[in-house]
């Protein structure tokens, strides 16, 4: 283990957990789905091998790193000389091999023809992300020993329930790459919604850790919070989006739109857990490297938009085509400057492949080389000589003036200037390829990448036709550079965030009751259990309820048997004999109460922290009738019973001060009972 300090720094919770099972959800019975499992290591894929190269160097480091402290640990405390010098050169060796292990790493990420589209086509390739590995957890110690310290119950019943929960994060650690393991992790996270509220107090630590594995660098990191869990599920699940992206055949319309599908909502997570987890001790979870990930996706999403454009208009393609499709390469060639620019940040660059680098900037050239050709095959189209004023505009417009733009052309007249101002573009485009060429060659990671020097020839090669073919005797202006092409798009990119809805999962640990009230954070007394007997002369036991799930103690009459049993306004009904009744409804509660004839049995718990019924008590000073129940905030469609006790106390007050429980008194009786049912039945 890495000797540092582990920061113990909470993540920001996120804001609005939008479709994570509100709290008037909390109680709902969900259709059970069938338990989705992981992959199966066993099976050699590809992208399997990769994945189990990656847990491997990433124990190598994490066990490099552990020598290194050790090692800098003795340097420090030694005085011996002979002995410092030793340990010295056993620190050189480590770096050495810990930097031989990060390039290791560094070259699997760099590995994305494997994650690419099976398509025999040459296609430029896509950045996909390798996943975030974690260790195994055991959670059923401290589980069942918070269940029975803080919850009073039998921690036996959830056995079966923490096994459950133990199978679902061992599956989410070798997902599938497709939409059935994106769904295994949104169900995962959506379980540590309750899990967190269930066993994580905010002020103690049940000694569990979360220890994660950074995908950039191979470092672990390790939290007590469930934020950084979270966090690291979400990291996945943007991951699994690239290479589910990456993996489409961009040779259809179809692969094109379910690939720009994947990145946006690859960026999407990106940027929710950039907004919405702070302070995560992993590199890959900084906000820097997530803002880059979420641009990149985003490039990648217009890249595959760009080529729908190109393969939708392939067979016919007019000017105001070409036009349109020069502004949406050279806009792609700004989102890739953008990106390569982020990616070369200085706490972006030293944990970034270096093949990324290189790919963003071969690219970055690449798609203005792609804008100049689209601009010459429209100045240079058949039907150039026919323009009409909008596609002269657009030309205007797309052609940008600059300081260093020799050729003064950028709205053509006759035919000779429209050839000039093609043969630029054209012999740009060239001078920009051999130049992404030349990158493509100086990347070692590059070089082996078959697919994009396939790309590259291509266009290279047809560029090359289009300017020999135009060619004409020599002349001086053949040698002027072209305007520069003013990027544009007519496609505005919206992120899709993660709909945790889509995968509303149960709660495990249902059977502790509704989570609003029995969680970690709230406390309460332990169980106690009262029993109420009653002669045949006494109607009631000389207590109103109100409320669902829990059922809460509103009144206690003053000399009652319930008085005399110990039962407390305020209190919470959790069971009723040998039947819990933490979520019955009200109604329920009081049908159990009449069938219990002249004993009653109860469980009790009183609140610790917080008066549920303050709310009410204050209602009634302004003379308001509540028809919610405080603890789950869903409406119980009956009168208050407080309200009405407080109308019977003001006209019976003497009378009800001196009413004896224990002596027969047919009116007293009369009115006991029609105020029990006025308060219980209603």
């Amino acid at each position: 283990m890495v000797d540092e300090k582990v920061s113990e720094e909470r993540t920001s919770v996120e804001a609005g957990e939008q479709c994570e099972t509100a709290e008037d959800e909390v109680g709902e019975d969900l259709p059970r789905k069938p338990f989705v499992r992981g992959s199966d290591p066993r099976v050699a894929t590809c992208r399997g091998k990769l994945q189990n190269r990656r847990s491997k160097l990433n124990q190598e480091i994490n066990k490099e790193l552990r020598l290194r402290a050790g090692a800098e640990n003795l340097f420090k405390a030694t005085t011996n000389k002979k002995l410092k010098e030793t340990v010295a050169l056993e620190l050189s060796f480590v770096n050495s091999n810990l930097q031989l292990l990060k390039e290791q790493l560094a070259e699997l990420n760099s590995s994305v023809e494997l994650y690419q589209s099976d398509s025999t086509n040459a296609v430029m390739p896509m950045i996909p992300l390798g996943l975030k590995e974690t260790k195994e957890i055991d959670f059923r110690e401290p589980f069942k020993d918070f269940i029975l310290e803080h919850y009073s119950e039998d921690a036996n019943n959830y056995e079966d329930a923490i096994a459950d929960f133990m199978d679902t994060r061992q599956a989410m650690r070798t997902p599938l790459r497709d939409s059935t393991g994106i769904g295994l992790l949104f169900r995962y996270y959506n379980q540590l919604y309750y899990v967190e509220r269930r066993f994580f107090p905010p002020d103690r630590s049940l000694g569990i850790y979360f220890e994660w594995f950074d995908s950039l660098t191979g470092v672990p990191s390790c939290q007590r919070t469930v934020a950084f869990e979270k966090a690291c599920v979400l990291f996945n699940m943007g991951a699994i989006y690239t290479q589910i992206g990456a993996k489409q055949d961009r040779s259809t319309a179809k692969g094109l739109d379910s690939a720009v599908d994947n990145f946006l909502r690859a960026a999407g997570t990106f940027r929710y857990i950039h907004e919405n987890f702070t302070n995560a001790p992993s590199m890959d979870l900084g906000p820097e490297i997530l803002e880059m990930l979420v641009q990149l996706m985003l490039a990648q999403a217009r890249e595959c938009l760009l080529e729908k454009l190109q393969l939708q208009s392939e067979e016919n393609r007019s000017i105001d085509i070409c036009l349109d499709l020069a502004q949406e390469a050279a806009e792609l060639a700004e989102c890739y400057a953008h990106v390569h620019e982020l990616i070369s940040h200085d706490s972006v660059h030293d944990y970034a492949p270096y093949s990324w680098i290189s790919l963003t900037q071969v690219k970055r050239e690449f798609y203005t080389s792609l804008a100049h050709c689209h601009v010459a095959s429209g100045v240079l189209h058949k039907d150039a000589g026919k323009m009409s004023s909008t596609t002269k505009d657009t030309l205007q417009f797309l052609h940008v003036q600059s300081d260093s733009t020799q050729l003064d052309i950028r709205n053509p007249k006759d035919a000779n200037e429209r050839r000039l101002l093609g043969r630029a573009h054209l012999r740009e485009a060239l001078v920009l390829q051999e130049e992404c060429q030349r990158q493509h060659r100086m990347c070692r990671e590059l070089k082996g990448k078959h697919a994009l020097a396939a790309v590259l020839r291509q266009s290279h090669k047809k560029a090359l036709q289009g300017y020999t073919s135009t060619d004409t005797e020599d002349d001086f202006s053949d040698m002027l550079d072209p305007p520069k092409v003013q990027p544009a798009t007519k496609f505005q990119l919206s992120l899709t965030p993660p709909d945790f809805a889509q995968f509303r999962v149960n709660d495990l640990f249902r059977g502790l009751g509704p989570i609003a009230i029995f969680s970690a954070k709230r406390h309460w007394s332990a169980p106690r259990l009262v029993q109420l007997h009653r002669g045949r002369t006494i109607d009631g036991f000389g207590f109103s309820v109100r409320g669902d799930a829990p059922v809460i103690v509103a009144i206690v009459e003053p000399g009652s048997l319930a008085e005399f049993g110990g039962v407390k306004e305020g209190d919470f009904i959790v069971s009723i004999g040998d039947k819990d009744v933490k979520w019955a409804s009200h109604e329920e509660l009081v049908s159990l109460i009449k069938n219990a004839g002249d004993s009653l049995s109860l469980k009790l718990v009183t609140p610790m922290d917080r008066n549920y019924l303050k709310t009410t008590k204050s209602n009634q000073s302004k003379g308001s009738v509540s028809t919610h129940s405080s603890s789950s905030g869903v409406s119980s469609g009956m009168s208050s019973p407080s309200g009405s006790m407080a109308q019977h106390n003001h006209n019976n007050s003497k009378r009800l001060m001196h009413w004896n429980p224990f002596k027969r008194n047919h009116s007293a009786s009369r009115e006991g009972k029609d105020f029990f049912e006025n308060v219980i039945l209603r």
